[in-house]
């Protein structure tokens, strides 16, 4: 069936979706899981036990899973672990060994890995809780690279891994071309990264063996956009929805995973509280330039600077209007003439200065 025969579906056909869609979205398992729960009985329509998946239902259908009614659907959230070696990426294991699902945090819920890692692999691990988009982003489709820094045995050359980058046939599976990149050589070992688009079963380990080189450390880095950064082992980081939208091309409805900051950016305490969106920001209240202190008496420019901060002089009624300084000086005395001394005589109204009377000039006359 084509692209457009899907999106456009016949006018015949049956209401709702799928009941393994449903169930994968509502997180119960993956649309695989969800058939092989429905082919053993588990799952109930309206009171009725279904044994094919090929059945459509819509929200008015009551189901059940285990004879539990099926929980609401819930926003779409994803998470990055970092798997230790020594658990495998399975609900239940058939030897009894540690699982990934019973390490988690249990206030995860319910949840389920896109992709796998094998026991002795670590590095970032992908969880949701939605099955649709656990399928989508296992699709070779998807194109994501997935990367790993590997550390292998011996001195790998570039003769030798250049099959890895032609791309090559291991017990008759196809793999994709590899991105491999030489990183060091560590005493007897080497380090690789190396970049891949599918998710094949055990791919890098059989594709290095195929050319001699023997793994003993395998870690994911990368998932896509995603990065495993410093996150500690066995530790759980939240997507934040933001990016999920962005990443996954999710609506605003279907991703509403708490906002969180970043792990391991700083808490303010004190914090100024978020302006609402569309808000301006209140104006600054003005303040008033601080008054110039009055100059200190005995300072240069003293009267002049009290002057400018009093303004004019007030007229002062003790003092006789049209005498200056220097006429009081001179005890009501005539200013004496240009170029010349004063003359004498005997200020009115008053003694001569210092007592004697004033010296008569001399004449033509006078002798001596």
């Amino acid at each position: 069936m084509s692209d457009e025969d899907k999106s456009n579906p016949p006018a015949n056909a049956p209401a709702g979706e799928r009941i393994a869609k449903v169930l994968a979205r509502r997180g119960v398992a993956s649309r695989r899981m969800a058939e092989v729960m429905i082919a053993e009985g588990r799952v109930a329509v309206n009171g009725k036990v279904i044994a094919s998946p090929a059945l459509n239902v819509t929200e008015r259908d009551q189901i059940t899973v285990d004879d539990q009614p099926l929980a609401e659907a819930q926003p779409t959230r994803l998470w990055l672990y970092h798997k230790p070696v020594g658990l495998v990426t399975t609900e239940k294991d058939e030897k009894g060994r540690p699982t990934v699902f019973a390490a988690l945090p249990a206030e995860l819920g319910r949840v389920m890995s896109i992709g796998r890692l094998d026991i002795n692999s670590e590095g970032l691990l992908l969880l949701t809780n939605d099955g649709a988009v656990k399928r989508k982003l296992e699709l070779p489709s998807t194109g994501w690279l997935r990367k790993y820094r590997v550390r292998v045995m011996g001195m790998p050359g570039e003769e030798r891994l250049a099959p890895l980058r032609r791309g090559m046939t291991v017990e008759g599976e196809r793999f994709q071309p590899m991105e491999v990149t030489f990183d060091r050589q560590q005493g007897a070992n080497a380090w690789l990264t190396i970049g891949l688009r599918e998710g094949k079963n055990r791919e890098v380990r059989r594709a290095l063996e195929a050319v001699g080189l023997s793994v003993n450390r395998l870690i994911r880095i990368s998932y896509g956009p995603f990065r495993l950064g410093d996150l500690p082992p066995g530790q759980v980081e939240e997507v934040r929805r933001k990016v999920m939208r962005d990443q996954l091309g999710l609506g605003k409805d279907e991703a509403a995973a708490p906002e969180k900051p970043p792990r391991g950016a700083p808490q303010r305490s004190g914090a100024k509280p978020a302006r609402p969106a569309g808000a301006k920001p209140a104006p600054k209240p003005f303040a008033k330039p601080a008054a110039k202190p009055a100059a200190k008496p005995g300072r240069r420019g003293a009267a002049s600077t009290a002057a400018k901060l009093k303004g004019p002089a007030k007229p002062n009624p003790a003092r006789p209007p049209g005498r200056s300084i220097d006429e009081r000086r001179r005890g009501g005395r005539p200013a004496p003439p240009p170029g010349g001394k004063p003359t004498g005589g005997k200020p009115s109204g008053g003694k001569p200065r210092g007592g004697k009377p004033p010296r008569r000039p001399r004449g033509p006359t006078d002798k001596g």
